[in-house]
C-alpha cells in the first residue's frame, strides 16, 4: 500500500525535531451539496528543525517515530 502524502501549514514547532502540521480538507456535504472545510492537525518529525510556524510542507506517513509522530516532513 502507498504511503500517504499530505500538505499543510506548520502551527508550532516549539518541540525538538517535531512540528504540528494543520492539514485542511474540503468535500461537499452529501445532503446540503455545501463546500464544507476540516482541518485536522498532524505531527511531523523535522529532523533538522528547519521549518517554523507558518511554512507550507509535505508530510509522508512512516514508522511510529514516538508515542504520537507517525509522519515526517518530506519537503517545505
Amino acid at each position: 500500500m502507498p504511503k500517504r502524502i499530505l500538505t499543510g501549514t506548520v502551527t508550532s514547532a516549539a518541540n525538538a525535531q517535531t512540528v504540528t502540521v494543520s492539514v485542511e480538507r474540503r468535500f461537499t456535504h452529501p445532503v446540503l451539496k455545501k463546500t464544507i472545510r476540516k482541518s485536522k492537525k498532524y505531527r511531523a518529525h523535522d529532523e533538522q528543525n528547519a521549518y517554523k510556524a507558518g511554512d507550507t510542507v509535505r508530510i509522508i506517513e512512516c514508522a511510529p517515530k514516538s508515542k504520537t509522530k507517525r509522519w515526517e516532513v518530506l519537503e517545505g
